[in-house]
């Protein structure tokens, strides 16, 4: 059986401040890896005492995915890359994805920060011999998400990308594959998770009976870029209990 070890490997979680990302940076990090996460606050202390935010043993950058001019100008601190989990996301309510600042916004974050990043990073994930890029989605990318145009669409896109990636990057030694979470506590779900009556109903259509947790989705990336996913190629992982089966 071969191990989820990552001693020795260099990990870099964008949006692993928080939530989804943070649990997958931590699951890195358990398993040996040396991870550096990239988060929207000044510094790691402005996320102390927030509930989904555990920095500890991780490597804190600030950088705004939604300003390509910042994703470039970041300095890395390494010159080779084993795993590079691009794990950051917005959502507009009330509405508002349907304005021009709403749309923008999130695709700007949701969609054309993974192709800006996945830029940035591919000479660094293939110097070292063969990396693993993961890209986290939604099962919103698979179906109509009513009020949140920009959201759902930014996900399809973020699916579509994944096996396109996938297949152009193959010969370089870069796995592209992605992980679609159903429902899981985070800040961008607190409509829904917040609220005991729409929890309640989003359960009810859950066939495991249960929203996710940010260590399910950790378990999915560690498989993903470890060998055991090692002809595994395009593909993006449905992790969410069953609920877009119903």
């Amino acid at each position: 059986m071969i191990a989820l070890d990552f001693t020795g490997r260099r990990v870099l979680v964008v949006g692993g401040s928080s939530g989804i990302g943070n649990g997958i940076a931590q699951g890195f990090r358990a398993a040996g890896a040396e991870v550096h996460v990239w988060g929207t606050r000044a510094a790691a202390s402005d996320y102390d005492g927030e509930d989904g935010c555990d920095l500890t043993g991780l490597n804190y950058s600030c950088v705004d995915v939604g300003d390509r001019d910042a994703v470039d100008a970041w300095a890395a601190p390494f010159d080779t890359l084993d795993v590079l989990v691009q794990s950051q996301g917005t959502v507009v309510y009330k509405r508002g994805e349907f304005e021009r600042d709403g749309w923008d916004r999130v695709m700007a974050v949701n969609l054309d920060s993974l192709m800006a990043i996945a830029g940035r990073f591919r000479a660094m994930l293939s110097a070292g011999g063969g990396g693993a890029m993961i890209v986290v989605s939604s099962i919103s990318g698979f179906q109509a998400n009513i009020g949140n145009p920009a959201y759902s669409a930014s996900k399809a896109g973020a699916i579509s990308l994944t096996k396109v990636l996938g297949k152009a990057w193959a010969r370089e030694g870069i796995r592209v594959n992605g992980i679609a979470p159903g429902l899981v506590a985070t800040k961008l779900t607190a409509v829904t998770t917040g609220d005991p009556q729409r929890k309640a109903a989003a359960l009810a259509a859950i066939p495991d009976g249960r929203e996710g947790t940010p260590q399910d989705m950790a378990n999915a990336a560690l498989f993903l870029a470890s060998p055991l996913a090692g002809y595994v190629t395009g593909h993006t992982l449905v992790v969410d209990g069953g609920l877009s089966l119903t």
